[in-house]
């Protein structure tokens, strides 16, 4: 299958995810599909808590789902929602997002249709990675 191609079977799994969000706070529906660098693409949604803090982003879901399947690399993650314009990962998702792929691509989309792709390396320049850690 062509590049284009996987990327619409991204899509179209972040569009499913987020028919799944439970947003009953913010109603900020979000879907997120993160693809691993074999292909295999995994749908994660947000999940809110009235106990906000205890709240998990679609993009954190993704890579929950990924990483209990045995995965680690990542070349791509499309975020879908209904906000006016394309949003980006929260800090924390960004964060969460280089510990496995610095490199990752980022494709934001709304229901309305307008798209922004970003690097992760774009939007979290300065990151903090295992190299950062001290080794004893």
């Amino acid at each position: 299958m062509s590049d284009a191609g996987q990327l619409q079977l991204l899509r179209q799994a972040a569009v499913a995810a987020r028919e799944h969000a439970y947003a009953p706070y913010s109603h900020f529906r979000v879907g997120a599909a993160l693809r691993a660098t074999d292909g295999t693409i995994f749908p994660g949604c947000n999940v809110e808590n009235s106990s906000y803090p205890a709240g998990i982003c679609a993009e954190r879901g993704a890579i929950a789902a990924a990483v209990a399947a045995g995965y680690r690399t990542f070349s791509h993650v499309v975020i879908v929602t209904d906000a006016e314009h394309p949003t980006p990962p929260c800090g924390i998702c960004r964060q969460v997002l280089v510990e496995f792929s610095s490199q990752l691509e980022i494709i934001s989309v709304t229901t309305a249709g307008a798209e922004t792709i970003w690097s992760l390396s774009d939007l979290l320049p300065s990151p903090f990675t295992p190299q950062s850690l001290p080794h004893l």
